[in-house]
C-alpha cells in the first residue's frame, strides 16, 4: 500500500493538479495588483498615501487569514459560510472574557482556540464523514456560533485589553504586527501544503477523492481536517481585530464572508477543489482591500463595497472558468459569411 501511496502522489491527481497554470493565478493578481496602485496614484493618491497604507495593511492581513482558511477547504471542494460566526465569537471571547484584565487574557484566548476547534470538528464530521451538504452544515454552525457571541456579549461592545492592543494593533519599524502575523501564517501554510507529504495529499485528494480512497488515504479524516484548521484561522482573524478595534462589536465578522471567497477564487483556486495558492491569496487579499480604498477615495459610497467586492468574484470566477484560447481560436475562426 505505501508503494501504491506513493505512485498515486507522483502519478495520478498530483501530476493533473500540476497541470493548473500556476503562473497564471500568480502573474494575473500581481499584475492587476500593479494596475490597481497605479490608478491610485493617478486618480486617488490619497489611497496609497503612508497614513492610508498603514490604517488599511491591518484589515489586509485580517483579510489575508481568513482568506487562506477560506481556501484550505475550497481546495477540498466545500465553501465555509461559518466564517462571521467564527470569527465574531473570536472578538467577544477576547474582548469580554478578560473584561479589560490583561491577566485573564490568555485563558480567554486559549478558549477561544478550543471553541473554534470543536466548531471545525462539528464542520467536518458533517461534511466530511456523514455528506452532508458544506452551505447547510456552515450556515447552520454559523447561526450556532453567533448564539454563543449573542450569549456572551448580550449585543454590549467591550473594550478590548492593553496587552492585546499591543500584540495585534501595535506596530514595529512602522508596520503594524498584524502583517507580521499574516506573513508567518502564510509561510506555515505554504510550507506545509508545498514541502510535506501532508500538505501534498491533501491537494492531492481535494484534486480528486474517489482516487485518493481507492488507494487508501484516509480522505474522510483530510477533508474534515480542512474545516478545523479553517475555524482556527478565524479564530486568529478575530482576535486580531479585537486588538486592531479598541471596541469592536458582535458583527465585526459579517463583512468578512464575501471577501473571503473573492480572494480565494482571483488567487486562481478552483471551486472544484484541488491545488491552492497562499501567497497569491495573500496578493489578493491586499488587492481587494485596495480596491476598496480607491473605490472610498474617488466617492464610491461605502454601501456599494459588497458590490464592488461581488464585481471582483464574479471577474476572478470568470477569468480562471473560461478557456480562453478556446473563445479566442473560434471568434477568430469564424467565417464571416455564416453572420
Amino acid at each position: 500500500m505505501a508503494q501504491t501511496d506513493t505512485q498515486f502522489e507522483t502519478r495520478g491527481p498530483r501530476q493533473a493538479i500540476h497541470q493548473i497554470p500556476l503562473a497564471k493565478g500568480f502573474v494575473t493578481i500581481v499584475g492587476s495588483t500593479v494596475a490597481l496602485i497605479v490608478l491610485c496614484l493617478i486618480f486617488a493618491p490619497s489611497a496609497v498615501s503612508t497614513g492610508a497604507l498603514v490604517g488599511s495593511l491591518p484589515f489586509a492581513a485580517v483579510l489575508a487569514i481568513v482568506g487562506l482558511g477560506q481556501m484550505l477547504v475550497v481546495q477540498q471542494g466545500g465553501f465555509d459560510l461559518s466564517v462571521p460566526g467564527g470569527v465574531s465569537l473570536a472578538v467577544v471571547i477576547a474582548t469580554h472574557m478578560p473584561s479589560g484584565n490583561d491577566a485573564d487574557l490568555l485563558g480567554a484566548v486559549l478558549f477561544a482556540f478550543g471553541c473554534a476547534i470543536a466548531a471545525g470538528v462539528i464542520n467536518g464530521l458533517l461534511v466530511g464523514v456523514y455528506r452532508l451538504n458544506a452551505i447547510i452544515a456552515t450556515i447552520g454552525m454559523n447561526a450556532l456560533l453567533f448564539g454563543g457571541v449573542f450569549a456572551i456579549s448580550r449585543g454590549v461592545p467591550r473594550t478590548t485589553t492593553d496587552l492585546l492592543a499591543e500584540i495585534a494593533g501595535g506596530r514595529t519599524f512602522g508596520i503594524n504586527h498584524s502583517v507580521f502575523i499574516a506573513l508567518a501564517i502564510l509561510v506555515l501554510v505554504s510550507f506545509v501544503m508545498k514541502k510535506t507529504v501532508v500538505g501534498r495529499r491533501f491537494e492531492a485528494i481535494g484534486a480528486n477523492p474517489l482516487a485518493a480512497q481507492a488507494v487508501g488515504l484516509r480522505v474522510k479524516l483530510y477533508q474534515m481536517m480542512a474545516y478545523v484548521f479553517a475555524q482556527l484561522h478565524y479564530c486568529v482573524a478575530g482576535i486580531l481585530i479585537a486588538g486592531i478595534t479598541r471596541e469592536p462589536t458582535a458583527f465585526q465578522g459579517n463583512s468578512l464572508l464575501l471577501p473571503s471567497v473573492a480572494v480565494v477564487v482571483l488567487a486562481g483556486t478552483s471551486l472544484l477543489g484541488g491545488r491552492g495558492f497562499p501567497i497569491s491569496v495573500v496578493i489578493a487579499a491586499f488587492f481587494l482591500n485596495q480596491l476598496s480604498q480607491f473605490a472610498l477615495a474617488v466617492g464610491v459610497p461605502f454601501s456599494a463595497q459588497t458590490i464592488i467586492q461581488a464585481l471582483a468574484l464574479v471577474v476572478g470566477i470568470g477569468i480562471y472558468s473560461i478557456n480562453w484560447t478556446t473563445l479566442t481560436t473560434k471568434l477568430a475562426n469564424r467565417n464571416p459569411k455564416e453572420e
